[in-house]
């Protein structure tokens, strides 16, 4: 599966963004996908999680309450909604397929990543 994250760019604290992540050649329908988020000098994090029906989604707590996480089947699509953002989410933010179709918030569950959109978030 071959995955492509889009919808970053530079928002000022307490802006919004909404990242999408489209699989090329294959679709991610019976896959979990879940979105990470790497910082410079930090190691990449989990920041949400979706499951293959999309009935079931995980979110890492300092996120909790301000990102969204859904799917469209019919699109084959994942999106990221991101609201009240603050400098601290300033990363590159990754989509990625799971080896299964459950939920998964550990890093080794997933097999399929993209390349990455940049998120900068301005104080």
């Amino acid at each position: 599966v071959q995955l492509q994250a889009s919808g970053g760019g530079l928002v000022q604290a307490g802006g919004s963004l909404r990242l999408s992540c489209a699989a090329a050649r294959r679709t991610f329908s019976n896959n979990a996908v879940g979105w990470f988020r790497q910082a410079p000098g930090k190691d990449r994090a989990f920041v949400a999680t979706i499951n293959w029906s999309g009935g079931d989604t995980r979110y890492a707590d300092s996120v909790k309450g301000r990102f969204t996480i859904s799917r469209d089947r019919a699109k084959n699509a994942v999106h990221l909604q991101m609201s009240s953002l603050e400098p601290d989410d300033t990363a590159v933010y990754y989509c990625a397929a799971a080896r299964g179709a459950a939920a998964a918030v550990g890093i080794s569950g997933y097999q399929y990543w993209g390349q990455g959109t940049q998120v900068t978030v301005s104080s």
